[in-house]
């Protein structure tokens, strides 16, 4: 056993209770979430039962207006359940549960990352922090602030960003990796076959090398970052960077691991944060920027940076030791 699996599994346990701890946050975002749609006045005169005449959507770059009548608390029902399944599905699989994965980490087995669909997500949703952490300490040390684009109202921009992992997953990383990589990489005609390629690209694709699908996630990830600065309502320019890496991340992450895994780092970076945010500024009076700055939520970053620093360690080291091991193999 190399000095570096030995590593990897001695930092297990300390990475199981930050896991552990990020996992608990995102369960209790449930019901977080459920307050401040149902019982806040969050969107001051607007509240759950106010219709809306047209759904908006953002796929592929392009803002998309449905004519679509339904009620905000509807939408955030049925977006609710969706998520709640896609979050048991991950808890579940797909080799292990998240409690026996967790198991692993503790009693330092080989292999232990990658059994468990939700340590996987919440692995790659910290790293993205932690890139997004450091794009944004540079750009504003150069005077480059990131400005969201202006709402009039704070309930359906709660809306906005719950609807999004879902529809941008599909429109990005569905339309834009998965089908390029499928019409390259397939040799079957059926629907199932096509089905299962968009659902997780690298399982069910005879992919021989990752060069071809890593310059196609690079390229969607950028034109992920230029969207969202050229759509209807764009960001500030800062929001480039920020979100073309994270475009890349997810890209890699939907390719590899499948698009259960994107769409849940999505919601994580969307609806899971803003929840804590929503609710500290509803139960302290206080602006979205000042319930951004509280200690709250300072101490969930916090957790979130530290989580994917171990994380980037982890994928570092499993990385080098793939390559000892292969190189081991080959010579043999």
């Amino acid at each position: 056993m190399t000095f570096l699996t030995n590593l990897i599994q001695t930092i297990g346990i300390p990475y199981s209770a930050l896991v552990s701890i990020v996992f608990g946050l995102m369960i209790v975002s449930f019901p977080i979430g459920a307050y401040v749609v149902f019982n806040s006045e969050l969107g001051d005169d607007i509240d759950f039962g106010f219709p809306l005449e047209k759904f908006d959507i953002f796929i592929a770059g392009i803002n998309m207006e449905l004519p679509f009548e339904y009620q905000i608390g509807d939408a955030f029902i049925i977006l609710w359940s969706f998520f709640i399944i896609l979050f048991s599905i991950s808890l579940l699989g797909p080799k292990k549960n998240f409690l026996s994965t967790i198991n692993s980490l503790l009693s330092k087995e080989k292999n232990f990352i990658d059994s468990n669909y939700l340590i996987t997500i919440i692995k790659w949703f910290s790293v993205l922090v932690v890139v997004s952490g450091v794009i944004n300490f540079i750009q504003e040390s150069f005077g480059i602030v990131t400005q969201p684009p202006e709402s009039t109202n704070d309930l359906i921009l709660f809306l906005a960003v719950t609807i999004a992992p879902i529809t941008e997953e599909i429109g990005f990383r569905v339309m834009l990796i998965g089908l390029p990589l499928f019409a390259i990489y397939s040799y079957r005609s059926s629907f199932r076959t096509f089905f299962k390629a968009l659902w997780h690209p690298y399982q069910n694709l005879d992919i021989p090398e990752h060069k071809k699908a890593i310059l196609i996630i690079i390229a969607v990830g950028i034109f992920f970052g230029a969207a969202h600065i050229i759509s209807g309502e764009p960001w500030s320019n800062g929001k480039f960077a920020q979100a073309a890496a994270s475009g890349i991340i997810i890209g890699w992450v939907y390719y590899r691991y499948g698009l259960i895994s994107a769409i849940l780092i999505h919601w994580a970076t969307n609806y899971f944060i803003f929840s804590y945010v929503f609710m500290i500024s509803e139960v302290n009076g206080i602006s979205i920027d000042s319930a951004i700055s509280h200690s709250m939520i300072n101490t969930l970053e916090i957790i979130l940076v530290v989580t994917g620093i171990v994380s980037i360690a982890v994928i570092i080291m499993n990385f080098i030791n793939s390559k000892n091991e292969s190189k081991i193999t080959n010579t043999s």
